[in-house]
């Protein structure tokens, strides 16, 4: 029996057709995997399945089926029926899908307030279990907790309670995982699977064919709004027909995209740190000091602790990993360094000089030389603004204001330098692919040439074949610039492959620093050790 029976879905959007004539398919009890590079419709896709298409879009489609029902002609009364009861639904950016300012116990209950005549106990009861079978403290059903207040990770994972909590028949999920450590994006995963083992269709949208290989039972493949290649997990993967799955395994790990290229390649953990050897000869030839200097940093919320007497130095040159579990504090730790937040105690230097606390008056001239990309790009940006804009603002903040080339002639190049079409320049931000505003982001970051970039989970919007470009990129603008970086993220693997040195965060306390190569390899600390098995278990999916 299917719960999404879908066939022959167009979607144009502003008289372009996106998605071209698609037909998905996901059965009762089974997980399904829609892959593709950012921008090949894949939530476009997902959310006209779901009567979420975007306002201004025509949507056509011959046979479209969810839970049994004929929805086709479903008006948005009918559609907000049948969503939070029998199919659930978790978008793509967490940090903007619930309400902050809202308790999170009432964003996970409205699906049971709405669609049962469940008794007020029963529902906290409910709520309770489903916020601990993800990972989080049940006394968020009834503590009025803000969602606000909660970290990314958190935030992401009260959606997945929300979206299972009335034990829908079909659960859609977009990129479940990206804002979460690996540990705990096993216990989410978990609980998707639990909703499988009761019957429920899993519809998955995401970049991790990793996580593909160890959870899904098939995969579709979308290439420029088209299905080209679909079938089981590891079929595909052994022996994938279309290029675009070929470059899609190859930038996950498969060595050519061919036979060889299996299941297991696709979430091989490499065993040595690429190029760890030149980066370690490059940064030697700079010892002039750190140009960036944390001392003893502390920060507390409403008595929570934050972060504890945490320093580093980091100089020209080289990049920090900071990697811990979701709410460990590392993007606390990222805030305080751009000089968003103001620790309690302790001071942040740049190049020697005073950064934090400092006033930001005196801080601004300068600016330009530490940027960032932060982990949500898309609440960064000015919805009223183009592309271009968004560009030529940075441009106009850096230090080389009168640099080579005109100002349009600069916003090309540094949309090509992050492999981004120049036709995007006069499209809004807000109309491009998750994967495509973090590009932005990062070209954004980069057109003040920065002394230092903070990146706070800088690729986990984007698909693998993009993921290795940038990376590619931020790899050799360190070596040819000798720009330094702050590398927050939960993609070990990223890490791995990025940083000189590695900072392991645990309930705001350093627990472990030290050469990359050493913390990956030969773990010191317990929270260490556990991090890199769930990364293995999340790959594979068993214990």
């Amino acid at each position: 029996m299917s719960v999404l029976d879908m066939h022959g879905l167009t979607v144009a959007i502003g008289g372009t057709t996106v998605v071209h004539d698609v037909s998905l398919r996901v059965g009762a009890g089974e997980c399904v995997a829609l892959v593709g590079a950012s921008g090949s419709g894949k939530t476009v896709t997902a959310r006209a399945a779901l009567g979420l298409s975007a306002a201004g879009s025509a949507v056509r489609v011959d046979r479209l089926t969810v839970a049994g029902l004929d929805v086709r002609a479903f008006s948005d009364r009918r559609w907000r029926a049948v969503r939070g009861s029998r199919i659930g639904y978790v978008g793509q950016e967490a940090l903007g899908a619930l309400d902050p300012l809202r308790p999170v116990g009432r964003e996970v209950a409205d699906a049971l307030r709405l669609h049962t005549d469940m008794t007020a106990a029963a529902r906290v009861d409910a709520v309770q279990d489903a916020l601990a079978a993800v990972g989080l403290d049940p006394a968020i059903a009834t503590d009025e907790r803000l969602a606000g207040t909660l970290s990314g990770g958190m935030r992401q994972r009260a959606l997945i309670a929300a979206a299972t909590v009335g034990s829908p028949e079909l659960v859609v999920a977009d990129e479940p995982t990206t804002a979460l450590d690996a540990g705990v994006a096993v216990t989410v995963m978990e609980q998707l699977r639990a909703a499988q083992t009761r019957g429920a269709g899993l519809l998955v949208i995401t970049h991790d064919l990793g996580l593909v290989a160890g959870w899904a039972d098939r995969v579709v493949v979308m290439h420029e709004g088209r299905v080209v290649e679909e079938g089981p997990v590891a079929a595909v993967f052994a022996a994938p027909q279309h290029e675009a799955t070929q470059a899609l395994v190859r930038a996950a790990g498969g060595a050519d995209g061919g036979a060889d290229a299996g299941a297991g390649a696709v979430c091989e953990v490499p065993d040595t740190v690429r190029g760890s050897e030149a980066r370690t000869s490059r940064g030697s030839s700079h010892r002039a000091g750190p140009v960036l200097a944390a001392d003893r940093i502390a920060r507390a919320f409403d008595g929570v602790r934050a972060l504890d007497d945490v320093s580093f130095g980091l100089e020209r040159g080289r990049v920090l990993g900071v990697i811990g579990a979701s709410g460990s504090g590392k993007t606390t730790l990222a805030r305080i360094l751009l000089g968003l937040e103001t620790p309690d105690t302790g001071t942040v230097a740049l190049d020697g000089a005073p950064w934090v606390p400092l006033d930001e008056r005196e801080r601004r001239p300068h600016r330009h030389r530490l940027a960032a990309v932060v982990q949500d790009p898309g609440a960064t940006f000015d919805e009223r603004w183009s592309v271009e804009r968004v560009l030529a603002d940075a441009f106009s903040g850096g230090a080389e204001r009168s640099a080579r080339g005109s100002l349009g002639q600069r916003v090309d190049a540094a949309l090509e330098q992050v492999g981004l079409d120049p036709a995007l320049r006069r499209r809004s931000p807000l109309t491009l692919s998750g994967g495509q505003r973090q590009r932005l982001a990062i070209a954004r970051a980069l057109a003040t040439s920065p002394e230092v970039i903070v990146l706070d989970e800088p690729v986990t919007a984007l698909d693998a074949t993009v993921q290795d470009a940038v990376l590619t990129l931020l790899e050799r603008l360190r070596d040819t610039t000798g720009v330094a970086m702050v590398f927050v993220s939960h993609d070990l693997r990223a890490v791995r492959r990025m940083a000189d040195d590695v900072l392991v965060v645990h309930e705001g306390r350093v627990v472990e620093h030290g050469p990359a190569a050493s913390v990956f390899d030969r773990p010191a600390h317990a929270v260490t050790a556990r991090l890199l098995h769930a990364a293995e278990r999340l790959a594979t999916g068993v214990a």
